[in-house]
């Protein structure tokens, strides 16, 4: 009760304000209100009121277009890039160095003996594709299983009009015709390469650029099971890869099946067949310090074997370079040993390194440098810190925790990368789609790696989803930028090295200390000295800030407000109260409507009128409106009293200060 007797009174008090009506309300603020243009509407003449009435309903449309332009802005999110310089002791950059072969090939040639012999035979018939003309008729048979999951075909195109297939292990020469499509772009040379990957892991090679339809004339071919299924035997489901040279293709087919052969091979025996650090690191020195192949620790890479990283942070602390300068930097020898390189794996020679954070997996294939032999290679070094905004201004994450994508490269205990990202959402989308998992990227427990013999249908898979453009959006849209982000410039000169006036007892020195032999062991292909150091100190930060902030945004409103209207703050409090008191006011008529509602039920319930003050005096004076003796009626026939009203008590109707009101009146 006390609660609406409080109501009441707020209402009542309200109403003593701006008015009782909305346009009383509205000609309250126009009069009141410190904003211009409002009150010179209904103070001016008829004419200066319409234009008045105009310009105002002009102006604030202004306002209110130029809000919503410098909040669109704001919500925006843009940012503004800065660079600063500085200058501190820095952290030197973790180096990991590889050799660009990634294994032996005396330790491998056993697994790639066949692939080898056929390989060989391949190119004799390539350079001379007249059949009978090779020389493995005297060698022992060759094995064709894996030429014919993966074949290779040179295209002869000495008529254009009319190019033949020639299968390199066949006599059969099959003219395409008409069955090759319309839109090959044959190459200026009489025969050309090219190599298909066919469904079930089929690769034709071919010096001309086919459309990626094409389908060879293959079936017609003497021996039917020469050519092999695409995605499953028999099928025409078949992809292909074509190139302008066949020393592409025969590299290519060379790799895809070195792949499915050396990922039968467990991790620990490709770790012994790879290059160990102490015949590879010959020397170590870093600023005054002496180091050898202890410091560095070593990772399988699949593309080239053992690697060797440098200060890589994992198990102590990170070194600081002290000064700028060579004589300050790390300095490395290195023997590749290329006289024991795979022929066809590798066609560069050299030491493949890469400068990096700490803690950070190095992805050598996308951002590592070659360092050649026999040169000196100086590497002078410039950091760029990259500091990006995140959420809402940029797409970027701090640890990859609120990434979708499960990083397999966690596995190393390094930190993440938008490249491991990326190899993570291919390599779970090939475990997803084939079944198998790639040999170039990290497994996930209870996967296999593909192979031939397992998965015959993996390369045609594995090839269809590399081309696969939605697959790839999938994994762009899903991986995220790192916030921040540390970046190496670097400056490489490069000198011969050793000379040759110094070379002898250089060779001489360095084969002494790692075989204890007083022959000369090493060569100039084989050696590599490198240099890495700080080129200068500064250090140059490029860091994001927002464009906009509540501050700009705040300032910017009430100065289109002030410009357009002349109005500050408090005309917007102003603004916000008539709002108030309108609402107030529609809950006052709501509340009216209701109580009328409910007499005019009453009165439904009532059609009689009531009766006047004179009626009423009328029947309490008049005698024929006195009740009758009970005591003449029977006792069950007593008929109940005559209906009649006093006269009302006129002191009761005298109107009382709503103030004075008891807790148990009904005043409203």
């Amino acid at each position: 009760m006390n609660l609406k007797k409080y109501f009441v009174r707020a209402l009542h008090r309200l109403q003593k304000g701006p008015g009782y009506t909305y346009k009383e309300l509205l000609v309250w603020y126009c009069d009141n209100t410190n904003t211009h243009g409002p009150k010179r509407i209904i103070k001016e003449g008829p004419k200066k009121k319409l234009i008045w009435f105009f310009l105002t309903l002009l102006f604030a449309s202004l306002v209110f277009w130029q809000w919503g332009i410098l909040i669109n802005t704001y919500l925006s999110y843009n940012v503004t890039s800065s660079l600063s310089i500085g200058f501190k002791t820095m952290k030197f950059p973790a180096v990991t160095v590889c050799n660009a072969n990634p294994f032996k090939y005396s330790e491998v040639k056993h697994l790639l003996k066949e692939l080898d012999r056929l390989i060989e035979v391949a190119l004799e018939r390539i350079l001379q594709p007249t059949p009978g003309n090779s020389s493995e008729n005297a060698s022992p048979p060759l094995d064709l299983e894996l030429w014919h999951q993966i074949p290779l075909v040179l295209i002869d195109e000495h008529d254009k009009d009319n190019p033949i297939i020639v299968d390199i292990f066949e006599s059969n020469q099959t003219a395409l015709g008409n069955q090759t499509a319309g839109g090959n772009q044959t190459a200026a040379d009489n025969q050309t390469a090219a190599d298909n990957q066919t469904a079930a892991d089929n690769q034709t090679a071919a010096d001309n650029q086919t459309a990626a339809d094409n389908q060879t004339a293959a079936d017609n071919q003497t021996a039917a099971d020469n050519q092999t299924a695409c995605s499953h035997q028999g099928s025409d489901n078949c992809t292909y890869r074509n190139f302008t040279s066949a020393a592409q293709a025969v590299t290519e087919w060379y790799i895809l099946q070195s792949t499915s052969i050396l990922s039968k091979v467990p991790l620990q025996e490709r770790i012994r067949m790879g290059y160990q650090a102490e015949d590879m690191i010959l020397a170590c020195l870093y600023g005054a310090e002496p180091c050898n192949y202890k410091n560095f620790t070593q990772i399988y890479h699949p593309d080239h074997g053992n690697c060797y990283i440098f200060n890589w942070g994992m198990d102590e602390e990170a070194l600081n370079s002290s000064n700028p300068g060579a004589e300050f930097g790390l300095k490395l020898i290195l023997d590749i040993s290329q006289q024991d390189y795979i022929p066809y794996l590798s066609s560069a020679a050299g030491a493949r390194l890469m400068l990096h954070q700490q803690k950070s997996f190095p992805f050598l294939k996308d951002q590592g440098i070659y360092a050649m032999a026999g040169t000196e290679t100086s590497i002078g070094v410039l950091v760029d810190e990259l500091e990006r905004m995140g959420y809402p201004y940029s797409d970027c994450t701090m640890n990859g925790s609120d990434v979708p994508v499960k990083n397999l490269y966690s596995q190393y205990n390094t930190s993440y990368s938008i490249q491991a990202c990326l190899r993570s959402c291919f390599q779970n989308h090939m475990i997803e789609i084939c079944g198998c998992g790639h040999y170039m990227f990290p497994l996930p427990e209870r996967v296999n790696y593909c192979n031939n013999e397992d998965y015959p249908g993996w390369a045609y898979c594995y090839s269809s989803l590399r081309s696969s453009i939605r697959h790839r959006q999938i994994c762009i849209d899903s991986c995220k930028e790192t916030c921040n982000d540390t970046q190496y410039k670097m400056t490489i000169s490069m000198a011969d090295w050793p000379s040759e006036a110094s070379e002898d007892w250089i060779f001489h020195i360095l084969s002494y200390e790692r075989d204890m032999s007083t022959n000369v062991t090493l060569d100039r292909n084989g050696i590599i000295k490198l240099n890495i150091y700080f080129q200068e100190y500064n250090y140059r930060t490029i860091s994001e800030s927002a464009a906009t902030t509540i501050v700009w945004l705040l300032s910017s409103l009430g100065g289109q407000f002030g410009f357009w209207m002349g109005g500050s703050v408090l005309c917007l409090i102003e603004f916000g109260e008539i709002i108030i008191d309108a609402l107030w006011i529609t809950v006052i008529n709501v509340i009216s409507w209701c109580k009328g509602l409910k007499q005019k039920r009453v009165q439904a319930r009532y059609p009689d009128a009531p009766p006047t003050v004179s009626e009423l005096v009328e029947a309490h004076t008049n005698l024929g409106f006195q009740h009758e003796d009970t005591d003449a009626l029977p006792r069950d026939e007593v008929l109940p009293p005559e209906p009649g009203t006093p006269p009302p008590n006129y002191d009761s109707l005298r109107v009382q200060p709503l103030d004075v009101l008891g807790p148990d009146s009904d005043a409203e």
